[in-house]
């Protein structure tokens, strides 16, 4: 199937346009994926969100330490309070059991905090302070059995939060008798008694509840379960306005392309765009950074060509030993297998046998020798010839001097000068005879064409005859067995054993060199 563009005249009139449209529609794609993001990690931060603050619990066997300690505030009660408006949507609502235990708590607070006025300014012993006394042992002895009733059920194992209660009971224990070995059950009715608020002062065990456990329960929620078995998620009411936008473009883009390219159907186009398909899947959403990121990639906000090429090249270096000696290997395993079936026997045997088959009527083997000699008499030779003649002088003048009877006529004057003259005639005369001979060869002569064929066939159907008797044939294919075996064991061991990532810096080094050649031209 071919592709080809409809029109392009109008690319770059929109070019400017596009680059916007990709922007925003990227920026979209990201808002969409903070919010999945903080939907898929609320339930898991909600403690965090709904307090503000942080703190790090480290518990290893009977070893306990909470840092910092008081816990660092991080985030404002303003903040955290329109953050956890977000629980309406998870469907999150406060546990009744735990929340009328902080309630009663409260009620304590504000009893301690009137009787307490009450002593400064009347007799203690009105009618008004009683009634806030016994008012204060009702909501005591409530608070004893609200807490027993909270160590029985365990309201926190429905949100998933039995660690918390645990870490409430440890604090209890550790407050009141100093060890968390003792019973979590005495430990509360005793904290929850008169004679414990008189002997330590009110004041400092409601500061100490309000700071320690009261944070602890206040974590505890009750979230319902929907029809489908899973804890109602109204996410889907936020992430449906994306979805519409999402598979509208998704639905224009596949139009698009697919009237912009021949060739291209509808389907085709969507399987173009594969990756937005993540945007329109109601599950998996954390998928959904396989678009973004390709989408932020594509409209300039972001540049992963660096990441792009060093995973690519990551890539090729955990591949390239193993692929090298596989393809290598293979190669010569098939040569080897060639042989072996003894192919280059039947080659040999055909050659003979065979009818050859002329398509030009054309020597061609005969024509090449003819265009190199051509090339070499007429081009290379008159080239050469100053680097020719002084070669052949340093040959003959080698010969001459190691002549005996010329050693013995050496030292008669004149003769070295004639011995030089001789010398140059005859490099002269030599080189000069070897170009007229060759010059000869070019001249039409149909009987030396006829003999140079009869030559070349003759060598060639006598080479083949050669070749066919049984012991050649047998010691070359074992020596080319032999060869193509010594290959494996020594190049294909070697070219394994280099490093990889020296041969990707070599290639680097040869793109950043060309680069900027390229740059110095422009």
């Amino acid at each position: 199937m071919t592709i080809t563009k409809v029109s392009s005249g109008s690319q770059k009139k929109f070019s400017r346009p596009r680059r916007w449209f990709e922007k925003i529609m990227a920026l979209i794609v990201l808002a969409n994926y903070i919010l999945v993001i903080f939907d898929l990690t609320y339930i898991p931060l909600r403690d965090f969100w709904l307090q503000g603050k942080v703190q790090l619990y480290i518990k290893i066997g009977t070893f306990e330490k909470e840092i910092p300690k008081p816990p660092l505030r991080v985030i404002p009660d303003s903040v955290s309070e329109i953050i956890t408006n977000y629980d309406i949507i998870k469907g999150i609502e406060p546990y009744r059991d735990t929340a009328l235990y902080l309630e009663r708590v409260e009620d304590l607070n504000e009893a301690v905090n009137q009787l307490v006025s009450q002593q400064a300014f009347t007799d203690p012993n009105t009618t008004d302070n009683r009634a806030s006394q016994d008012n204060i042992e009702q909501i005591l002895a409530d608070l004893r059995e609200r807490s027993i009733g909270m160590l029985q059920d365990n309201p926190f194992l429905i949100a998933n939060k039995t660690g918390t209660l645990e870490r409430i009971k440890n604090k209890m224990r550790e407050h009141v008798f100093g060890t968390e070995d003792s019973s979590a059950k005495d430990a509360f009715e005793q904290f929850w008694s008169e004679k414990n608020f008189r002997q330590n002062g009110w004041r400092n065990e409601l500061n100490f509840f309000d700071q320690q456990i009261a944070p602890l329960i206040s974590t505890n929620y009750f979230r319902p379960v929907g029809e489908n078995g899973e804890p109602v998620n109204n996410f889907g009411l936020i992430d449906f306005p994306f979805f519409l936008l999402f598979l509208t473009e998704f639905l224009a883009r596949s139009w698009y392309i697919s009237r912009r390219h021949t060739g291209v159907s509808w389907f085709d186009a969507m399987l173009w765009r594969w990756y937005d398909i993540f945007l329109l899947i109601p599950i998996l959403r954390f998928l959904r950074i396989i678009p973004l990121i390709i989408r932020l990639d594509e409209s300039n906000l972001i540049d992963l060509k660096a990441i792009k090429k060093q995973a690519s090249q990551g890539f090729v270096a955990g591949i390239a030993q193993d692929i090298t000696e596989v393809v290598i290997i293979q190669v010569v395993n098939q040569i080897q297998g060639t042989i072996q079936d003894g192919t280059v026997r039947d080659i040999l045997v055909r050659q003979n046998t065979r009818q050859y088959v002329d398509i030009n009527d054309v020597n061609e083997t005969s024509e090449l020798v003819k265009l190199m000699a051509n090339l070499v008499i007429n081009k290379v030779m008159p080239e050469i010839r100053p680097e020719a003649e002084a070669f052949l002088r340093y040959n003959v003048d080698k010969a001459l001097t190691q002549t005996p009877a010329y050693r013995g006529l050496e030292n008669v004057p004149g003769v070295k000068v004639m011995q030089h003259q001789l010398t140059e005639r005859l490099v002269s005369q030599l080189y000069q005879g070897l170009s007229v001979g060759l010059q000869g060869l070019l001249i039409e002569d149909p009987e030396f064409d006829l003999l140079l064929e009869k030559l070349v066939e003759k060598f060639s159907n006598s080479l083949g005859t050669e070749l066919q008797a049984e012991h050649s044939i047998d010691q070359i294919e074992s020596l080319l067995n032999d060869l193509l075996e010594e290959i494996k064991i020594n190049y294909v061991q070697n070219l394994s054993q280099e490093n990889i990532e020296n041969i990707l810096e070599q290639t680097r080094a040869l793109r950043q060199g060309t680069q900027t050649q390229v740059t110095q031209y422009r």
